[in-house]
């Protein structure tokens, strides 16, 4: 991998530790529409692809059912206030951010959450540390990962070209992500996937710890 400016981070699974919060509003939704609760391990491999597919895999039928429209509403009104009740950076990303910004790389989030509360949980961990965050905004014609759009946006508002970034996520949504971008990919396994499948999915840059990252870059 070449020498890198900048650095485009996934959130979710990455950068925090958001499984607690997204289980706890899916099953704030789920109790009222009278539908089986998650366990945190189901949430886990359901997350990745934005809260519209969330919610499919948590209700039967996905859309089709009667009931996925007022569950989906439900989830997005409990976690716009409940997002940051149990959510916390992950062991060592606050070392890394800091140590990035001393040697002045370029950083940006970008997420399939949505883009008020990528932009909030942006502000309230990573305020003066990183500069752009970026979620999912498909109504203003910003398609969500693993389409390349939100990673083409952040790359734009950093001044930075896709030959001096590296893309890091830790799941096979980033690895396409990345892909579909034409970019570098360092994959974390501390997230939402752990490492056997990251590798069946064809993870070649894995890290255990986010110092390891710096070593890359």
């Amino acid at each position: 991998m070449n020498k890198k400016t900048t650095l485009i981070f996934d959130l979710d699974g990455t950068l925090l530790d958001t499984l607690e919060d997204l289980k706890n509003s899916v099953n704030h939704s789920m109790e009222i529409v009278n539908l089986p609760t998650r366990s945190l391990e189901e949430v886990r491999s359901f997350v990745g692809n934005g809260v519209t597919r969330l919610l499919e895999k948590c209700v039967p039928g996905k859309q089709d059912s009667p009931k996925f429209e007022k569950a989906l509403a439900l989830f997005k009104e409990h976690y716009l206030v409940h997002c940051n009740d149990m959510t916390r950076p992950y062991p060592g990303i606050m070392e890394l951010l800091a140590a990035l910004q001393e040697k002045e790389y370029k950083l940006a989030i970008v997420s399939n959450k949505s883009d008020a509360a990528v932009k909030e949980l942006c502000r309230i961990y990573f305020q003066g540390l990183i500069e752009v965050a970026i979620g999912e905004n498909e109504a203003a014609g910003i398609r969500r990962k693993p389409a390349p759009d939100t990673v083409f946006t952040a790359l734009s508002e950093l001044g930075s070209t896709v030959e001096e970034a590296v893309y890091v996520g830790d799941s096979e949504v980033d690895m396409a992500t990345a892909a579909a971008a034409g970019m570098d990919v360092i994959i974390c396994t501390w997230g939402f996937r752990d490492r056997d499948y990251l590798k069946e999915q064809g993870a070649q840059i894995l890290v255990d710890s986010p110092m390891e990252i710096l070593d890359l870059v």
